[in-house]
């Protein structure tokens, strides 16, 4: 590879965008303004009540099950687009039967 093809491969891509990455954000930070520290500043605005802070803790519990429910309907979809005409055909509608069968017990157990 000369001249251009070598600026278009994927290594040589990457680093020039990502020094690309690394400028924005050096210049976004040298002209953002500096924080001063002033008494209240930093306080979340709860419209004049007194709310104590209270540190949350999100799950992600339910976020795995839907990922996890579509991850198996991709696959099923993917495995019935791909599957030929024939005798696999019936491994294809054993998979669906397997892949109907995980989806009840993903959404009976939560």
């Amino acid at each position: 590879m000369t001249g251009i093809g070598v600026l278009l491969s994927p290594p040589v891509a990457f680093l020039f965008f990502l020094g690309a990455a690394f400028g924005l954000y050096a210049l976004g930070k040298g002209m953002a303004p500096k924080l001063t520290k002033v008494g209240g500043k930093l306080a979340t605005y709860a419209c004049g009540e007194n709310i104590p802070g209270v540190k949350i803790q999100f799950g992600y519990r339910l976020f795995f099950f839907i990922a996890l429910f579509f991850t198996m309907m991709h696959v099923a979809v993917l495995v019935i687009a791909t599957v030929p005409d024939g005798a696999i055909a019936f491994f294809a509608l054993f998979y669906l039967v397997m892949i109907f069968l995980s989806v009840l017990s993903l959404v009976t157990r939560s």
